[in-house]
């Protein structure tokens, strides 16, 4: 109950009383340390001081005893040191009067000579207060002991002879013998009670420093919890208008709602550009919550799914679609897996018809990187697909009559030459020039033959039949095939570690054994072919280079071109047939020539071979 009462009392949450309790800790702090260092440096100075004092009343008695010591006091004595009773009075007799002077100069100071030979008190002044003490030894345990024995000063503070003090003891020295000592001391209350006076006026300077501290925090915390008081309320105001400024203060804080009021203006201003874009444009936009709520749509959205943004929004995505319809959403996939889809075309179910969209998911995050939601971009493609299947028709029809052109033309001249053969040999009457004829009759027909079969392996294209394949030994048996058409160099460069790939092994032989036949007839004699592997991640590369006669730049675009060919005797097939085996596997096959500097062509493939039919997203 107490506790609650003075939470109540002290609300210590709010920014005044943080600042107050800040202000207060870091000068308290300070000024406890000072306190604190000046008591104990006040009462070490004290101490030294008094101590300075007595040292210097024992030096004034020393002087006052004289260079003989107690020998010269004690020579016009009859008996000498052999009386020790006589010995006492004499000495006392004669040094009593200058103790009992310093005494009486220094009110509250206690001095005396100690004779080592004696081992007695021989005066102690003032006489008054301590005559009663001369003739006493000093006990053996007595800091004075110590003194006579090192010939060392000492400052002894404790309950000696006199009581509580704090006693400065002076070996008397004479012709390198201590004969004695002197003392000087002060009783320790009255030390104590200047102590006490420092004390006091530290602690005084102290809380006097603190109540002018709290005063001054007191104030300026209240003037700067008013003005932070101005900047949190208008917060608050800018949670629900960016359009209300903060009101203008002064130096700092005032500079601290110039950027607030400016962030806010420029964040007013993108959140004007962010809806005018949305709104503008074309595709469909929709993101949603971690819980799948809805929580932006723009127009194009609204048009798309025929709903409002009033009635969408903080509903589930799911009730944008039919009860009964299958769904199996890009977006919901995004959400739950955090999986990317990038361009997936899908079927968007509609009362009137089946839209074809393209669709693009990626997931939201706040400033932090924290998921916070996903969104998706929606294209309709339906037009742009009848429209592409429109231009695929008419490149068929296009492709159709340019094939159609180059079999003409490819057809026409062996059967020119048969038939002028024939008409020859209708009107020739010679055996001999029959056999002499028969034979290139017979060349052409294989010709035509030759062009049939190319045509149909080119026209009826069999699905690659996927298993392993060892690249580098396909290669190995290709260049050795290859070897027996020609005296050309072929040199292999296969990588170490290439691995086997999935891939149709007779459809690579076909393609890698037209490459290099190609690359050998297009070099001069003494030519170099060099067949390289190479492994890009998870593709593998296959290069066959040669330093031939190389490619006119007006050619290189046409030479995967059916019928396109630079040789007399090419049928312009081989490198279309390689160019539909690369891509019947997925892979890539780029050429690079130039006049003089040779060809180089590459193969990319993929290592794990992927079905190339796409799999329908509803």
């Amino acid at each position: 109950m107490r506790l609650l009462e003075l939470r109540r009392l002290f609300p210590v949450r709010t920014l005044r009383v943080r600042l107050m309790l800040t202000s207060l800790l870091v000068v308290a702090l300070p000024i406890a340390i000072v306190g604190v260092a000046l008591e104990r440096e006040g009462r070490q100075a004290l101490r030294s001081e008094k101590e300075d004092k007595l040292f210097a009343l024992a030096r004034v008695l020393d002087l006052e005893l004289g260079p003989g010591g107690y020998d010269a006091l004690i020579a016009d004595l009859p008996t000498g040191w052999t009386d020790r009773a006589a010995a006492i009075r004499h000495l006392n007799r004669k040094l009593a009067p200058a103790t009992d002077r310093v005494a009486d100069a220094a009110p509250g100071v206690g001095v005396g000579y100690y004779s080592r030979r004696l081992d007695a008190i021989v005066t102690y002044g003032p006489s008054r207060d301590h005559a009663n003490t001369v003739g006493l030894s000093i006990p053996e345990d007595h800091p004075g002991r110590d003194v006579m024995a090192t010939k060392v000063p000492r400052a002894e503070a404790g309950t000696l002879v006199r009581g509580p003090i704090l006693n400065a003891m002076l070996p008397i020295i004479r012709d390198g013998e201590a004969i004695g000592y002197i003392w000087s001391n002060e009783f320790s209350s009255a030390i104590e009670a200047q102590a006490s006076a420092i004390d006091l006026a530290v602690v005084v300077a102290s809380v006097g420093g603190l109540v002018v501290a709290f005063g001054i925090i007191s104030v300026l915390s209240r003037r700067l919890s008013r003005e932070v008081g101005v900047i949190v309320h208008g917060l608050a105001a800018m949670k629900r208008d960016l359009r209300r400024p903060i009101p203008a203060l002064r130096d700092e804080l005032g500079e601290i709602v110039e950027a607030i009021n400016g962030m806010a203006k420029a964040l007013n201003d993108a959140r004007s550009l962010n809806e005018n874009i949305l709104a503008s444009v074309a595709d469909a936009i929709v993101a949603v919550d971690l819980e799948g709520r809805v929580t932006a749509v723009n127009p194009a959205a609204e048009h798309l799914y025929g709903v409002t943004s009033a009635e969408v929004i903080g509903k589930p995505y799911r009730s944008l679609f039919p009860k009964e319809a299958r769904l199996d959403s890009v977006l919901l996939d995004t959400l739950q897996t955090g999986r990317v889809h990038a361009a997936v075309t899908i079927d968007l179910p509609r009362a009137e018809q089946t839209l074809r969209i393209n669709a693009t998911s990626s997931v939201l995050r706040d400033g932090d990187g924290k998921r916070i939601g996903a969104v998706v971009v929606l294209k309709d493609v339906s037009e742009r697909e009848r429209l592409m299947v429109q231009v695929m028709r008419a490149d068929r029809l296009a492709a159709l009559g340019e094939l159609t052109a180059g079999i003409a033309h490819e057809v026409r001249n062996p059967l020119t030459s048969i038939r002028g053969f024939i008409q020859y040999l209708d009107e020739c009457e010679s055996l001999e020039e029959w056999r002499a004829y028969g034979p290139l009759i017979i060349r052409q027909v294989d010709s035509l033959n030759h062009l049939v079969g190319e045509l149909l392996a080119f026209g009826r294209p069999q699905p690659p039949r996927i298993a392993t394949v060892d690249v580098p030994q396909l290669i190995k048996e290709m260049a050795f095939l290859a070897r027996g058409k020609s005296d050309a160099r072929i040199e292999l460069a296969c990588d170490g570690s290439f691995p086997t790939i999935e891939a149709d092994g007779e459809a690579l032989k076909q393609a890698l054994l037209n490459l290099i036949i190609n690359a050998i007839q297009a070099i001069p004699d003494g030519g170099t072919v060099t067949v390289s592997t190479r492994t890009e991640g998870e593709h593998v590369a296959i290069v066959v280079k040669d330093d031939g006669v190389g490619v006119a730049p007006e050619n290189l675009d046409k030479v995967f071109d059916p019928f396109f060919s630079t040789k007399p005797s090419g049928t312009g097939l081989g490198l279309a047939m390689v160019h539909r085996i690369v891509d019947a596997h997925g892979g890539v096959i780029t050429i690079d020539s130039a006049p003089g500097k040779g060809t180089v062509v590459e193969i990319r493939l993929p290592i794990v071979h992927h079905d190339q039919t796409p799999e329908p997203v509803s």
